[in-house]
């Protein structure tokens, strides 16, 4: 289903609105409920079409596809990884096609925690909106000291590592304060960076495959044959190999976590619905060129054994693309490598504390954290939010210590939980969504028919399957050699998620909202308000009618 006029939809929202806001209908319910003070809501659009989109490809390609995907190698074997990524993918697009929909009914700050609260339990919107601000905010240390360790690739000495720290921190705030815009000028600029690096790599590492290198030796798929397509990991055989998967769905997990942050900018999107629904069907074509396509041509290139593999050098040194071009001859390839994730990691950076403060400025206009976060400035910039979410940025100084990893591994570790966690919770949310709606009697075309996907609820359902088993076996590694920080770090989230959703259920009272009684009208902007006309389309044509199939 494609988009439809904006006129029809108008008139079935009025009508609906109208309807639906007597005392006799299902919304007539308690406005507490909705725990959105749209008064509070006062950030600008300011982003256009480019800039939904090219975040949303900055959000997809980073340090985990240049950097991880050697590792994800020698755990998985070729084969395994086409299989993970491919899993994993089909996760991460039903999640982001799930938030998707809610956004084009409801693009206001806040995004899926405004949804949770919404749509299934007010404590449950607090509890996901501070775990999603957790997990941006612990994730922003990280990509600042992966920066400096990429700079170290050039600079050995390690008593700067702290200067290269401070001028990210500064970096970072600057793009954030100068305004949504500026930011998404940015993110073009690395975006487009980092597709020239994946189809640069794709391009060579076909020419070396074929025979193209100085030994104009063809590679095709020995490394398939031998070692092999599956590696064993943790146990020999049959039982090692599927160990190894599961181990490797794990990395993938981690490295596509976060694509579903481009609906934050909702908000301050012009034409959100229109851009958001955009950006969201492209996602599927970005996963399989960026990491289905990558990892094809890096199993055919170099065997899953390799030594070199195994070394974590945390520069351009580690990944098995230069790898295998520094055996053929070009040495200039690494630097270029190195400088281009570098400004992955900095674009990261700036992603995670745009998110992080629009996370925090969410939970302020939902009445979940003080008035004051929602403070923005003439131009609409949340400044305030902006300087409060930077501030954990400042343990990146504990890089400076070099016993200070095991520190960062359970940040990495937190994080990457805490998405799992986010992403499950955006099926459960979805799931509410679209079985209310069909309690209420209401068409998902015609009052909301901006989106929709053929895959659902099953796409909803799939999220919240698979979701539950990468949490679940996210720490399995453990369990053969047993470690109680790792094991911690590993699901340390559970009871504390647990636990903070039932602290402020029992502290408010609140209570799960019935079907009957979901709230699908007020404080939410209409086509009208939101969308210029003639931007929602009928009748797709060409390769647009594929991608709306989707």
């Amino acid at each position: 289903m494609g988009f439809l006029p904006v006129t029809t939809v108008l008139e079935t929202k009025d009508a609906f609105a109208k309807e639906s806001l007597t005392d006799s209908g299902p919304q007539g319910t308690d406005a507490a409920t909705l725990l959105y003070i749209a008064d509070r809501d006062r950030v600008q659009r300011k982003l256009n079409g480019v800039h939904i989109q090219m975040f949303a490809i900055a959000g997809v390609i980073g340090t985990g596809l240049f950097l991880g995907l050697g590792q994800l190698l020698t755990t998985t074997g070729p084969l395994g990884v086409l299989l993970v990524f491919m899993l994993v993918g089909s996760v991460a697009f039903a999640s982001l096609a799930s938030v998707t929909e809610m956004a084009t009914v409801a693009p206001v700050s806040g995004s899926f925690i405004h949804y949770a609260a919404r749509w299934v339990d007010p404590a449950l919107g607090f509890t996901v909106g501070w775990n999603y601000f957790y997990t941006c905010a612990i994730t922003l240390p990280v990509e600042i000291t992966a920066a400096a360790v990429l700079i170290g690739y050039w600079d050995h000495n390690t008593n700067h590592t702290a200067i290269y720290v401070a001028v990210f921190i500064v970096a970072i705030y600057a793009v954030n304060l100068l305004g949504p815009r500026f930011f998404g000028n940015t993110e073009i600029v690395f975006a487009t960076l980092k597709l020239m690096l994946v189809a640069g790599l794709i391009i060579g590492g076909l020419v070396i495959n074929l025979g193209g290198g100085p030994d104009h030796t063809r590679h095709g798929f020995q490394y398939w044959k031998h070692p092999g397509p599956l590696v064993s990991s943790l146990e020999p055989g049959a039982l090692g190999r599927f160990l190894g998967l599961l181990l490797g769905i794990i990395y993938a997990a981690f490295s596509m976590c976060g694509m579903e942050i481009v609906t934050l900018a909702a908000a301050e999107t012009r034409n959100p619905r229109k851009n958001m629904v955009i950006a969201m069907r492209t996602i599927f074509f970005r996963i399989f060129f960026c990491y289905v396509l990558t990892g094809l041509i890096v199993g055919m290139l170099i065997p899953s054994n390799d030594p070199e593999l195994f070394k974590k050098t945390g520069n351009a040194g580690q990944s098995p693309f230069v790898l295998v071009f520094n055996r053929a001859g070009v040495k200039v390839l690494p630097h270029i490598v190195n400088a281009v994730v570098l400004t992955s990691a900095f674009s990261s950076g700036n992603g995670m504390l745009f998110s992080a403060s629009r996370l925090l400025f969410g939970l302020g206009v939902q009445g979940h954290a003080p008035k004051f976060v929602t403070v923005v400035s003439r131009n609409g910039v949340p400044y305030v939010a902006i300087i409060l979410a930077g501030l954990l940025s400042f343990l990146a100084f504990l890089n400076v210590n070099n016993d200070s990893g095991k520190v960062f591994n359970w940040f990495l570790n937190l994080s990457a939980v805490g998405s799992l966690l986010n992403w499950l919770m955006i099926g459960v949310t979805y799931l509410r969504f679209y079985y209310g709606m069909k309690a209420q009697g209401i068409e998902r075309v015609g009052v909301y028919g901006v989106y929709r996907s053929i895959f659902q609820p099953y796409a909803g359902m799939w999220v919240v399957g698979w979701s539950t088993i990468f949490i679940l076996v996210s720490g399995i590694s453990v369990f053969w050699n047993f470690d109680g920080s790792d094991f911690v770090a590993a699901y340390i989230n559970l009871p504390v998620y647990a636990l903070v959703y039932v602290g402020w259920k029992i502290y408010k009272k609140t209570k799960i909202i019935p079907l009957s009684q979901l709230d699908f009208v007020t404080g939410i902007p209409s086509l009208e308000e939101t969308e210029e006309t003639g931007t929602i389309e009928d009748k797709p044509i060409g390769s647009r009618r594929l991608r709306q199939w989707l």
